[in-house]
């Protein structure tokens, strides 16, 4: 076979291409949870804690069990030692003490806490039964709020003595030594509220056990279910080969979905118990009440500058609350606060201790952009502040001390405690905040600064910020060429609605030099997959997964020339890859058909992060009367190293520009005096829709590619939120400036808002 002398160039890399994925998700075949049906299927309900804090005394579910239709009740009785969840990112020492037992156990320390798992025909029928279950519980007041917490007087673990779980210390520089000498210093104290992940699908999974093969399989879960699997064999005393953990559509993750919760560990044990497959999918209420919730921060900030607007350091106290335990990744908020506070400013001082609580409310986690968008809501509010004090415009104390070309690579803060030590790869931080300035005229809007105009007032502002990704340590792809020449794609990375079939598609295309066409299908997060997974978060799909997929495809190259070679009679430098055909001397080919078969495996290691940055802007007009706040217009401007796909690239930013501006202005959840969440369901916890924020326009970049990586790419999945809260409060409280209006907490709701007004008025 011959091919045409003339030879195609893949381009695949940087197109628009839409996501393959989307034409299942619009035609009703995409495959979730609680599509999964089975004959002999059962299924799980949950009873939950309605006491925030307090002991068992006694639990009865005799009445339950003698239902119709029940196979099991089951309590902490029941399991005997009873597992907690280890921790999986940022395991601090002293947070081990605090870590959450995977059902109830002697005590209760939240509203949703697991206490029994009802196993029956169908929900309805679990769901009476869980009704007939008696629970005596001995209350114990709530430690509801960071004051109480710190005060150690109720406690949540009485064997530790404390309600601290922990504090972290990132330090660059002497701070304390710069603050003697500054000649300019501030201090302002600033809070985030709680809110969380509220993705589109609850949480779901189905367990079945094979008695005779001793072998477990669960599915439904994603973002890490490699680390899954080998926490859940550990609990069931099984070898990591005989859990299989399988990764369906998943709608959202944001953070909070697909890491350990009791329920992974629940399910697959009532499984085990009952000899069939048990699923369980949550409903809503539950979701709210139990998925991690995220931010509740507050902050003592202190900033030090020369008089002309030079940083000299900055240091502060964090308090986080945690919730009732210590989650697999619940110190990750609070260690980025303390790293992070500095942002893409040269700060050459720095010294921030992060103190972590716990208290009793649903447990927190990551949530996208996990502890940035508390860090940058703190320090831009300061930042505007500050050159309000010394006179100089909010831009240009910004412009000067922002980190240079030239100064790349730039260390951060370190971590003392976990002693982790980061820095800035490459980048040209002026290049976007000069960008965003010219895409929002902002020379011309300044002018509507503070004006009263039909009734709002109207204010803008602007922020700069970087976005940690690409965590490592590793990932790992396999390719195989399949009996009709498509090459099958197989990662560790995990899909959580992120593309990462279209994108990964791309890169593999590319890296053969073959149509898209030739790839047949991206298998991914599945445990049977590849022999290690590290799954997707932190940013880090693309930089570490598509980088797999990069050094696979190299290796399978090889393969495909050497056979090649082989079978042409030629040396293998004269073969080429030429649109899924081997191509050597006198342009004879061979179709990749030939080699189905052959298969490569690669992995990407990286113990250094990438960083993306960019700088947003935002006009807002705020009503005195009513407190509400009108988004005019917002820009994101963002530089990711090297785009893959433009269009899944813009979808990602403005997704997560609207989901910050859900946590600025709407999401809240609230606790009463005794731990009850008052805002349990979607008609009290507001969450942004299409209409709320009609305008924002996303700007993507690739001035400066990451040098850690063959692609050159830097994690984007988070950078659209980090920056949102402290530039719309910054435009907020530009609006409001003559009236006096003090802001220094999130959400920025019409009653707050104009709450603060009143207070203004009467100071």
């Amino acid at each position: 076979m011959t091919v045409p002398a003339q030879r195609a160039t893949n381009a695949f890399i940087g197109s628009p291409i839409e996501r393959l994925e989307d034409l299942r998700f619009l035609t009703g075949r995409g495959q979730y949870t609680d599509d999964l049906v089975g004959e002999k299927m059962l299924h799980a309900v949950i009873l939950r804690s309605s006491v925030a804090h307090g002991r068992i005394r006694a639990i009865d579910t005799a009445a339950a069990r003698a239902r119709p239709g029940v196979h099991a009740v089951i309590t902490a009785a029941d399991i005997g030692e009873v597992p907690t969840i280890p921790l999986r990112h940022d395991p601090l020492p002293s947070s081990k003490r605090y870590v959450q037992p995977i059902i109830a156990a002697g005590k209760v320390r939240f509203v949703g806490e697991p206490i029994a798992v009802v196993v029956a025909d169908s929900v309805a029928l679990a769901e009476d039964a869980l009704e007939a279950i008696t629970v005596d519980i001995e209350p114990l007041p709530a430690v509801t709020d960071r004051d109480m917490a710190r005060k150690d007087a109720v406690l949540l673990f009485e064997h530790t003595g404390s309600n601290l779980a922990g504090t972290i210390t990132a330090t660059r520089g002497d701070a304390d030594a710069a603050f003697k000498t500054a000649p300019y210093v501030r201090r302002e104290h600033f809070r985030v509220q709680r809110h969380g992940a509220v993705p589109m699908e609850p949480r779901g999974l189905v367990a079945e056990w094979d008695a005779a093969r001793q072998h477990m399989t669960v599915s439904g879960v994603c973002k890490v279910p490699f680390n899954n699997r080998r926490a859940l064999a550990h609990m069931m005393n099984l070898p990591e080969t005989s859990v299989r953990m399988l990764e369906y559509d998943v709608g959202g993750g944001f953070g909070a979905r697909g890491e350990f919760y009791p329920e992974d560990f629940l399910i697959p044990f009532a499984a085990k118990m009952v000899g069939r497959p048990v699923k369980w999918v949550e409903d809503r209420r539950e979701n709210l009440m139990s998925l991690s919730h995220a931010r509740d921060a507050e902050c003592d900030l202190e900033i030090a500058c020369t008089r002309d607007g030079v940083i000299l350091a900055l240091r502060g106290q964090a308090v986080t609350d945690l919730g009732a335990y210590v989650r697999t990744n619940g110190a990750t908020a609070s260690r980025n606060i303390s790293q992070i506070m500095s942002g893409p400013y040269r700060i050459p001082h720095v010294r921030m201790d992060v103190t972590m609580v716990v208290t009793n409310k649903t447990p927190s986690g990551t949530y996208r952009g996990p502890g940035r968008f508390e860090a940058d809501f703190c320090r831009e509010r300061l930042f505007d502040m500050v050159a309000g004090d010394l006179g100089i415009d909010r831009v240009e104390f910004r412009r000067r001390n922002l980190i240079t070309e030239s100064e790349m690579p730039y260390q951060l803060a370190t971590v003392q405690v976990l002693d982790i030590v980061t820095e800035c790869d490459s980048g040209d931080y002026q290049v976007t905040l000069d960008r965003c300035l010219a895409e929002f005229n902002w020379a011309e809007r300044s002018k509507l600064q503070g004006k009263l105009i039909d009734g709002r007032y109207h204010g803008i502002a602007i922020g700069c910020y970087f976005e940690g990704g690409g965590t490592g340590p590793k990932e790992n792809a396999r390719l195989v060429i399949e009996t009709d020449g498509k090459i099958s794609v197989y990662v560790g990375s995990s899909s959580v609605g992120q593309g990462v079939e279209t994108v990964f598609s791309q890169i593999a295309a590319d890296a053969l030099e073959v149509p898209m066409e030739r790839i047949n299908n991206v298998f991914h997060g599945s445990t049977d997959y590849v022999s290690e997974g590290f799954g997707s978060f932190s940013s880090r799909s693309i930089v570490m997964g598509g980088s797999a997929i990069v050094a696979a495809a190299n290796r399978l190259r090889d393969l495909i020339r050497a056979a090649a070679a082989q079978r042409l009679g030629c040396a293998t430098s004269e073969i080429a890859l030429d649109r899924g055909m081997a191509v050597g001397p006198g342009r004879a080919a061979v179709d990749l058909k030939e080699f189905a078969g052959l298969a490569a495996e690669g992995s990407h290691s990286s113990n250094k992060r990438t960083y993306s940055y960019g700088a947003h802007a935002a006009y807002v007009a705020v009503d005195p009367r009513t407190g509400q706040v009108e988004l005019i217009d917002y820009v994101a401007i963002e530089d990711v190293g090297r785009i893959v796909n433009p269009l899944t690239l813009h979808g990602q930013c403005v997704g997560a520009v609207v989901q910050g501006l859900g946590g600025a202005f709407l999401e809240h959840f609230i606790y009463d005096e005794n731990g009850q969440l008052l805002t349990g369901s979607l008609a009290d916890y507001l969450l942004p829709t299409a209409s709320d924020f009609p305008s924002i326009r996303a700007v993507a970049l690739e001035d400066k590619p990451s040098p850690l990586n063959p692609l050159g790419a830097k994690g984007a999945g988070e950078g659209g939120i980090i920056p949102v809260g402290g530039v719309v409060a910054n435009a907020v409280a530009a609006a409001l400036s003559s009236l006096g209006v003090k802001l220094h907490e999130l959400p920025l709701s019409p009653p707050r808002v104009w709450q603060l007004i009143q207070d203004a008025a009467s100071r």
